[in-house]
């Protein structure tokens, strides 16, 4: 790689945190993350998949576990204050925790829709809100801290699919993303989400039949489903020096899904 590459894309150095970064889309970037030269953290509601994944992606670099419900804010907390005792500071945060539900219209429960929009909405906040002084102390008006949060293509095309409160919760976390970054510019952190299409993974293995992922690539113009390399590009580019002049961004990653064609 040349120098130029290198100073565009390398990580070295760098601390970031990766909620749900034990599987799927969370640890497709956290790997790449770690392949860049970053010392990542992960974190996800089950301390014993959290600890097992950490374990695997350390062969890749400095990777730890620090397992958290992330649904409840005393959680949140807690999870900040272990980022600040590891004494690296907190260069990167990818909120990437979600969750759906799929239910008809006439039968949605109550239930359904709180748990998706707490996860999914009010967790990235407080996330935010808590780490914030980490994040400030990190960033630099050449090198500003790095926010990224995990929205979907299901927040803008209008397919619901029933899952009514995920796509609400993902048009949402698309519009925080742009206050959050109007807001925090001042303080040298940047805020963009990433709005994937369909990659296979826990929360799509109702669609991970070889039936399903034909369907899938049926409805993507680009005709294939996401690969890791593709999200974990993305992250690099967002995280790098190579973004460090985009804030307020929702990126479509769905192979051309969000243009509404087929779906």
């Amino acid at each position: 790689m040349s120098d130029y590459l290198e100073s565009l894309f390398n990580l070295g150095g760098k601390t970031a945190l990766v909620t749900g970064g034990g599987k799927g889309i969370g640890r497709m970037i956290a790997e790449a993350l770690l392949q860049a030269g970053a010392r990542v953290y992960i974190s996800s509601r089950s301390a014993d998949d959290c600890q097992a994944a950490a374990s695997e992606m350390a062969e890749l670099g400095d990777c730890r576990a620090f397992p958290h419900d992330l649904s409840r804010i005393e959680n949140i907390e807690a999870l900040a204050a272990d980022i600040e005792s590891a004494g690296h500071g907190l260069d990167i945060l990818v909120n990437n925790s979600g969750a759906t539900w799929g239910a008809p219209l006439e039968e949605f429960p109550e239930s359904g829709w709180d748990k998706v929009m707490d996860l999914n909405v009010k967790s990235p906040f407080f996330i935010v809100q808590k780490l914030l002084p980490l994040l400030k102390a990190s960033g630099t008006q050449e090198a500003p801290s790095r926010v990224i949060n995990i929205s979907s293509v299901a927040g803008i095309v209008a397919g619901s699919q029933s899952a009514y409160s995920y796509m609400a919760s993902k048009a949402a976390i698309s519009h925080l993303t742009r206050g959050l970054a109007a807001d925090l510019a001042k303080d040298h952190i940047t805020v963009n989400a990433i709005a994937p299409g369909f990659f296979a993974s826990k929360m799509t293995r109702h669609l991970t039949s070889e039936e399903g992922i034909e369907f899938m690539r049926s409805v993507t113009p680009l005709g294939r489903i996401g690969e890791p390399k593709d999200v974990g590009g993305l992250a690099l580019f967002l995280c790098g020096a190579s973004g460090a002049f985009m804030t307020g961004s929702t990126i479509p990653l769905a192979g051309g899904m969000d243009l509404g064609a087929g779906y």
